[in-house]
């Protein structure tokens, strides 16, 4: 495989743009991109032909506006380039009206209650700043989507205004230290991906799988993930041939894709890509998760993205590695080789300690799911509480500013390998902290609480927009100060003192993080309801509509839908779960009874005076689980009924956290007694043990 050739050849990129338009359009398309400038309709009928050209070339006969609305997914629809020419003949035209602007059924996607389902007109807009790209036979152009009356519904409208939000901010702080060079700042993603693969015979098997994506019931095999054998170990072929496919297709579409391994999970693995612009990674991850399952199916896999697919073994999360960049390449977010010293760094850097401070209850949002909430806080992922780790050298750095004592720098010392042949390796100052969901990690932040479904387009509004914030709040403070010097001094000092109780270099599995968090007055937000009872406070619906990144009423609908969403997929698991114990758990133990019953009386038949004493003893566990299984089933489903009986999505919402999700957990509880009990060939569906490690 020639990776430099086929890397990027079904995108139409820079590099195909330049070489296909004229000078002039070239230039103009690129001053759309770059300064965000409109685009003339006759530009864009002159790229939409170039495009078109080149998409025929490739293979492809359609076209889609592909868009990303806000159930969190992808949509498109696919139109040919055919017109009529006249004596039953064709030709393939493509117009810029055509590139720049769609149109779609704007009522059958989640709206929160901004549009009825009889005001149907929704737009597609194209988006220049993300490349164009052919897969299936069409030309895919991402775009954005709104409706008649202007609302943003979908996740890239607000990354893209939440993106130029926080570069006039950023911009701003250059100016104020005399950089008069850059003439943008962008945020910059590197999105890891965790996913489970299973064997597609035995994924069909499983109805939970099929309609909720996880497992809903299952108990532990013998082994699970404790001897830690798994974790970066040796691929098999199997899943090799399917990493390989995947790169193969990624890097075809441009996708950077730089690291796979085996994770810690049996049938758990990773795939990382290099950091590209936040609109481009976003793109690029959505487009990475439907072709994780697509190439999965080509080798008889089924590519798991839930969060928690999987009960006692860990769950899968995506690693949102975050910093800000000038035009000119250099990140934002470097320390240098002497950090404390260098007072831009520290300058940004307080801005993000404070925003992440500031707004704890949006981050947590961000990443609340029904998926998500049985991920974090279980001693595999961050917990619940949002804080930052920043390392030893940066804590130092900052206590010495906050108590106006000199700076020892953390020593560069080399860790000896013990090994002569081995050279002595520079030892980072900066340790990793998987504990936490919030890291710096050297020029950047990873925000470790991503479910691994999740688009991460929305946590990155969120970030984006809280630092914006906080440099519009510094750079007010800064600019036209007759002594900047001591003025940034005094502010760095400040921002330290009223924000550090966000920093936590330490254990976040353990206990006492949870009491001192307490104490220090950080919210401990376990549940998307819990953290939807935040997201409507008068500060973030102040912050957002300031900054143009969302309006109250958009804030609202968000509001709406996930709590919407929240309780349609308890309602599916729920309905999946009543379906399982009636058609398949109970049916299986009342056969197996039935099995070891008949061959108890044949023996007592043949043997006189037999006991049957282990046989009696097997149908007394199984005949007292299946019993209770049939109660708990019972009450499970009266507070599901009294659940669709609400009509207030928060009150709904809560009543399957507080009650629903326990009484499922009691049920799942016996109906995994009952499996280990049944005979191998009485199983009603394949085990974790088939799941897990027959791949």
């Amino acid at each position: 495989m020639n990776v430099p050739e086929i890397f990027g050849s079904m995108v139409f990129n820079e590099e195909v743009m330049e070489a296909r338009l004229p000078k002039v359009t070239y230039k103009s398309l690129k001053k759309t991109i770059q300064e965000g400038s409109p685009l003339e309709l006759e530009v864009a009928n002159v790229v939409a032909n170039a495009m078109k050209d080149w998409a025929l070339e490739k293979g492809a006969t359609h076209f889609t506006h592909w868009f990303q609305p806000l159930n969190g997914l992808t949509a498109e629809k696919h139109d040919s380039f055919i017109q009529p020419a006249g004596n039953s003949r064709v030709i393939m035209e493509f117009s810029g009206k055509e590139l720049v602007k769609g149109e779609v059924d704007g009522s059958s996607f989640p709206s929160g209650g901004l549009r009825a389902t009889f005001e149907a007109r929704g737009y597609t807009a194209w988006d220049p700043t993300s490349y164009a790209f052919i897969k299936d036979g069409s030309l895919y152009i991402p775009t954005a989507f709104c409706s008649y009356t202007g609302e943003s519904l979908d996740k890239k409208t607000p990354l893209l205004r939440s993106m130029e939000v926080l570069n006039g901010q950023a911009m701003r702080i250059l100016r104020l230290f005399g950089n008069t060079s850059a003439k943008r700042v962008v945020t910059t993603v590197g999105p890891e991906q965790e996913y489970f693969l299973i064997d597609k015979k035995l994924w069909e098997q499983r109805k939970d799988l099929i309609f909720t994506g996880r497992t809903l019931f299952g108990s532990m095999p013998p082994k699970g993930q404790e001897m830690d054998d798994h974790y970066y170990g040796s691929i098999k072929p199997r899943i090799a041939d399917f990493m390989a496919d995947l790169d193969a297709e990624l890097w075809k579409l441009g996708i950077l894709s730089k690291t796979k391994h085996n994770e810690v999970a049996p049938a758990q693995h990773e795939m990382a890509p290099i950091f590209t612009t936040t609109n481009l990674s976003a793109d690029q991850n959505q487009l990475t998760m439907q072709i994780m399952k697509q190439v999965a199916l080509k080798h008889g896999l089924y590519c798991l993205l839930a969060e928690k697919p999987f009960a006692g073994v860990n769950g899968s999360g995506k690693h949102n590695n975050w910093s800000m960049s000038t035009d000119d390449g250099f990140n934002l977010l470097e320390p240098g080789e002497t950090p404390r010293e260098n007072a831009q760094f520290l300058l940004f850097l307080m801005a993000v300690i404070q925003a992440v401070d500031k707004h704890q209850d949006l981050l947590r949002d961000s990443v609340a799911s029904a998926g998500n909430d049985h991920r974090l806080g279980a001693n595999e992922a961050p917990p619940a509480i949002i804080s930052m780790f920043i390392g030893d050298e940066l804590q130092a750095v900052l206590d010495s500013i906050e108590n106006g004592t000199p700076y020892s720098p953390v020593s560069k010392e080399k860790m000896q390998i013990g090994v002569s042949v081995l050279p002595g390796i520079p030892k980072d100052t900066t340790d990793r902290n998987r504990t936490s969901p919030f890291a710096f990690t050297g020029n950047k932040f990873e925000f470790r609480s991503l479910g691994s479904s999740l688009s991460i387009s929305g946590p990155n509004v969120v970030l984006n927009t809280i630092v914006a914030e906080t440099l519009d709040e510094f750079a007010s403070k800064l600019e036209g100060s007759k002594d900047l010097n001591a003025d940034l001094q005094s502010l760095i000092k400040e921002t330290i003192k009223n924000h550090k109780k966000i920093i936590f270099n330490g254990n976040g599995y353990d206990d006492e993080w949870v009491k001192e968090a307490e104490k220090r007055g950080l919210m401990n937000l376990r549940t998307l309801p819990d953290a939807m009872e935040h997201y409507l406070d008068s500060k973030n619906v102040e912050m957002f509509t300031k900054y143009g990144v969302y309006t109250e009423t958009e804030m609202k609908s968000h509001h709406e839908i996930k709590l919407e969403k929240y309780s349609k997929t308890l309602n599916i698991e729920v309905n999946t779960m009543l379906d399982m114990i009636y058609q398949d758990i109970l049916p299986a133990a009342y056969a197996y009874m039935n099995t070891v019953a008949e061959s108890a009386a044949k023996v007592q038949a043949i043997v006189a005076g037999a006991k049957c004493s282990a046989q009696v003893n097997v149908l007394k566990k199984v005949s007292e689980f299946a019993d209770l299984l049939d109660k708990e089933a019972e009450k499970l489903e009266k507070l599901h009924e009294a659940a669709e009986k609400i009509e207030n999505v928060a009150e709904q919402a809560r009543h399957y956290v507080d009650k629903v999700i326990p009484q499922m957990e009691n049920a799942r509880k016996i109906a995994d007694s009952i499996e280990p009990l049944l005979g191998e060939k009485f199983k009603p569906y394949p085990s974790y043990a088939d799941l897990l490690f027959r791949v």
